[in-house]
């Protein structure tokens, strides 16, 4: 628990304690798994300023195919939905795409009206004051990324810690899911809550019911 707390790979994992990798392996995918849980159960709206953003996780080239290196929207990798309330925390969600209509059901979801939301140009969030969200405020990234006290860095933020901390996985291509919500259970926390929680975590699981 201890390892997993301090993002120890399993291979550093197995090495220090002198066990079977896979062994440590099966611990750390429970882990996940319960914190995963935890985390598709939270049911509280985001409330107060809140930032949303998509970004697009895989590799920039397919093995064999010689193309260029593409980045984002219009290649095949996986777009990821994002809100991240300011002192607070990051929900994320893998969509099958970005457009108006799926963007807009997850908001509404999970963001409280009275809130104000920050967001990009996408037009994917055009008309979210139609749907009640009166404080909409858009930042044109062609001219600044900041707008006051309007903007996105935190969520941006919080995409390029994932991105690095996957990196060290050389990319994740199996339990992608489970590993995007442990990123939200890692952002900007210490290792020490981080342990206090995972032990509640065990101690009392969440059933899943089927």
């Amino acid at each position: 628990m201890e390892c997993f707390c301090l993002d120890l790979t399993a291979t550093q994992t197995a090495a220090l304690l002198k066990i079977n990798r896979k062994t440590v392996n099966d611990h750390f995918q429970r882990f996940r798994l319960m914190i995963a849980l935890q985390r598709m159960n939270r049911c509280r709206e985001f409330r107060g300023v809140v930032e949303i953003d998509e970004s697009y996780f895989g590799p920039s080239r397919i093995r064999g195919r010689a193309l260029p290196r593409l980045r984002g929207r219009g290649t095949l990798k996986q777009p990821v939905f994002g809100i991240f309330e300011r002192e607070g925390e990051v929900y994320t969600e893998i969509v099958a795409d970005c457009s108006q209509n799926t963007l807009r059901a997850i908001i509404r979801g999970r963001i409280d009206p009275q809130s104000i939301v920050c967001s990009d140009g996408w037009p994917g969030y055009d008309g979210l004051v139609d749907v009640g969200y009166d404080k909409h405020i858009r930042i044109n990234k062609k001219k600044s990324f900041t707008k006051g006290r309007a903007h996105i860095n935190g969520i941006e933020a919080f995409w390029s810690f994932t991105k690095r901390r996957l990196a060290k996985f050389n990319g994740v291509k199996v339990n992608f899911a489970f590993h995007l919500k442990e990123c939200e259970w890692r952002y900007n926390k210490s290792s020490s809550f981080l342990f206090k929680n995972l032990l509640t975590l065990i101690k009392n699981p969440i059933k899943v019911l089927v």
